[in-house]
């Protein structure tokens, strides 16, 4: 299959070059993301490979079915970006890679979660510049602390388990509980008492229409003073200026964020030589106790091929070679 890969960097090249020996596909990679200024360069491409931050509305959708495109391969677990309801009209099959590596992810937040709380951000700098006064660097013992988790997919869940492992009492938020994370002393609550008792919550759910800004000004307002927020699933899970607010306030004693709502004009490129024009992102970083990465929770060795595995191997049993398809239909979603 002649497939066309946006957004892509070096690494992507790298790990779908070495999953493709085992497939045998055509590869075309494209650096740009996938916009209606760029769809044109996927006509003719049988199989299109996009990334989280990609832009695949109807307008895309269209012109990708009138180029040729019959399978869209998303290279993320996530599928907020794709308008499916377009895909599904046109006839376009929507995979992607339901879980590639939940301990990156999860193993990312906790690290947020420790850099926060020991300020060793801060610390690594101070040192840099000779200075090694303690002052203004206090942190807390984990042990004994309340976390809650939000959402026990296998990322949440994993986190969950790694919290438990420091000695943290482990709330948990979730339609569908799962029996694995009551296993090690979790216990399920309703939001509003998650918000008020934890420390520290971590959010690891996908962005839906119900999930949309579930981190608003109530939540914010119900939460226990100074509580710590980690954010690694999806920017749009958080109403930035809400967080900002609770931050100027003192609610949110902490914040930490691998993703953010408007993320598509900023993250995986180098911006260091320009103005960052998104007066909200920029209001975040002038806060100490703000940290932020660019979207890298996922970013191992072992995530990485573990993606480029399941994309190619989508596009394999698609074709007919074998194999599973982790199709993403209309009906699941709506149901």
């Amino acid at each position: 299959m002649r497939i066309a890969l946006f957004s892509t960097k070096p690494y992507d090249r790298t790990s779908f070059e070495e999953a493709n020996e085992e497939h045998g596909h055509e590869l075309h990679f494209f650096e740009p993301r996938l916009t209606p200024d760029t769809v044109q360069l996927a006509r003719g491409f049988e199989g299109v490979c996009v990334f989280v931050n990609d832009q695949v509305d109807g307008e895309v959708v269209h012109a990708l079915a009138d180029g040729g495109t019959r399978i869209l391969l998303l290279r993320s677990a996530g599928f907020n970006h794709v308008e499916l309801e377009a895909a599904d009209g046109r006839g376009i099959t929507v995979a992607r890679v339901p879980a590639y590596s939940p301990h990156a992810v999860a193993e990312h937040a906790m690290g947020l979660v420790l850099t926060l709380n020991r300020k060793l951000h801060r610390a690594y700098a101070r040192v840099r510049e000779g200075n090694f006064a303690l002052d203004g660097l206090l942190g807390f013992d984990l042990n004994g602390k309340t976390v809650g988790v939000i959402g026990t997919g296998r990322i949440g869940t994993i986190f969950a388990r790694i919290a438990a492992g420091f000695g943290c009492r482990v709330l948990a938020h979730d339609p569908y509980p799962s029996d694995e994370i009551l296993e090690f002393g979790a216990r399920y609550v309703e939001l509003d008492d998650l918000f008020g008792q934890a420390d520290i919550i971590a959010l690891h759910l996908p962005l839906t229409p119900n999930t949309h800004h579930l981190i608003d000004g109530d939540a914010v307002s119900g939460m226990k003073e100074g509580v710590m927020l980690i954010n690694t699933s999806r920017g749009g899970l958080v109403d930035t200026r809400a967080v900002i607010e609770g931050l100027k306030s003192g609610r949110i004693g902490s914040l930490g964020l691998d993703v953010y709502e408007e993320e598509e004009k900023l993250f995986f490129e180098d911006l260091s030589g320009t103005v960052i024009q998104d007066d909200v992102f920029a209001r975040l970083l002038t806060f100490p106790n703000v940290l932020v990465t660019g979207h890298q929770g996922f970013f191992t060795r072992e995530a990485l091929a573990a993606i480029a595995g399941t994309t190619l191997g989508n596009a394999t049993a698609f074709e007919g070679g074998g194999g599973e398809l982790h199709g993403v239909t209309l009906e699941a979603v709506k149901a």
